[in-house]
């Protein structure tokens, strides 16, 4: 409703218009095949006619949003309105050879005009780059996963984060047993689409406002803090509106910030133990930062609530990541993630990469919706395959459900070649 009125607001006033698009002389539409109604209305409403240069960049076989209303055919209507030119993109930077080769078979059933792209990275994995691996029990899965992630660690040097654990939803049933067998292996298994309050973990990762209370404390509790000084300054000279040039104001910005982090040594000496010292921490980084100068320059935080339950959000997994750590650094880098093995839904693991996907449950009872909308689940299924640089793993297990309603899917790698491997008594 907020953005049909938006549009009739600047519908029948020209001036306004007129602002808009003289203020833009590009305009960058990303992930644009998920693109509603409301917003390439409000699109075309502004920048029709003027001298703005629109250009839409997506992919129609990553449309995976249609449950929220994005429309059938935005390139062909941006194309008719626009005039534009479509410009394929053949390179693709990410996935080795086979990959690719793989991914244009599940292309095609998407679309059928699809051409093939040219991978531009190199293959570094032996044995199968794809494959089907069956268990008879997710206890045995969570075995052989863990041991094979473990010895490809130590193959290819690699950490947890160059690894991801994907499922079509409900990430939480998958967390036991694979977190308990992980952890035998001293691999911290993290579910990044747990809820932290009102807050999904990993939308919580990319607010502002989380961002930059870990910058603020890492800058504070830390021997060599060159790099994330200038993160720090840089991002509250945005904030305040100091220009890059004022070397008074930034330098007049820089005491504040040491000033601040001298008074946070001195009040947080160690990590936190109670909820009250946590959301007080926050309060105090958001006081620093001034609420008004973050509203003003994150349009979500003046919608609502939104900026009080993002700093609850951050209040509370600040203090779950300060458990049992007796340093800030490693409270901080169990807050970020940083040496833990991410498990996450489809739609969250998009624009992500890894070195290798574990797709989790490929069966009947995780794809339960799949026979009511075939082409936004198959586009889920492209999403998934593509996150991969070197390999695609994918496990089933009849206790979870069978394969008869996604038979579609296993009949499109079984044409790209993708074998169906017994793993239950595979050794890594």
């Amino acid at each position: 409703m907020i953005g049909r009125l938006a549009e009739l607001v600047l519908r029948v006033n020209l001036l306004a218009r007129q602002a808009l698009s003289l203020t833009y002389s590009n305009l960058f539409l990303d992930e644009f095949q998920d693109t509603t109604q409301i917003q390439y209305d409000l699109v075309k409403t502004i920048f029709l006619g003027s001298s703005t240069v629109v250009t839409a960049v997506g992919d129609k076989k990553q449309q995976i949003m249609r449950w929220a209303m994005a429309m059938n055919e935005p390139f062909v209507e941006f194309e008719r309105d626009f005039g534009a030119k479509r410009t394929p993109l053949l390179n693709n930077y990410r996935s080795s050879p086979e990959l690719v080769r793989i991914q244009h078979i599940l292309a095609q059933a998407l679309d059928a005009e699809a051409v093939e792209p040219v991978s531009k990275a190199e293959g570094a994995v032996s044995g199968d780059s794809c494959a089907v691996w069956d268990f008879s029990s997710p206890e045995v899965e969570a075995e052989r996963l863990a041991a094979f992630i473990v010895s490809e660690m130590k193959t290819h040097g690699l950490g947890p984060r160059d690894f991801v654990l994907l499922v079509r939803q409900e990430a939480r049933k998958y967390v036991p047993p694979l977190a308990d067998v992980l952890a035998i292996h001293d691999i911290i298994l993290r579910n990044e689409a747990a809820e932290i309050g009102p807050v999904k973990l990993q939308e919580l990762l990319s607010e502002e406002l989380s961002e930059l209370v870990i910058s603020l404390i890492r800058l504070a509790t830390s021997e060599r803090v060159g790099r994330t000084w200038g993160d720090c300054l840089n991002a509250l000279s945005l904030l305040r509106g100091v220009a890059s040039d004022d070397d008074r104001a930034l330098t007049r910005l820089g005491r504040e910030i040491e000033a601040f982090a001298a008074k946070f040594r001195e009040s947080y000496t160690d990590p936190l133990d109670s909820k009250a010292d946590s959301m007080a921490l926050v309060t105090e980084v958001l006081d620093f930062i001034n609420r008004t100068d973050l509203a003003a320059a994150c349009p979500a935080y003046r919608r609502g609530d939104w900026m009080n339950k993002v700093a609850e959000a951050v209040a509370l997994h600040l203090l779950a990541s300060c458990a049992e750590q007796a340093e800030w650094g490693p409270a901080l880098d169990v807050y970020e993630g940083v040496d833990s093995l991410p498990l996450m839904t489809i739609h969250k693991s998009k624009g992500l990469e890894y070195h290798t996907v574990i797709f989790v449950g490929l069966d009947d009872g995780a794809w339960w919706s799949f026979a009511k909308d075939q082409v936004e689940a198959t586009a889920g299924f492209f999403v998934a395959f593509t996150r991969a640089k070197q390999r695609v793993l994918f496990t089933y297990c009849p206790k979870r459900g069978h394969r008869h309603t996604i038979a579609t899917l296993y009949e499109l790698l079984q044409l790209a070649g993708v074998p169906v491997i017994d793993a239950g008594n595979r050794r890594w």
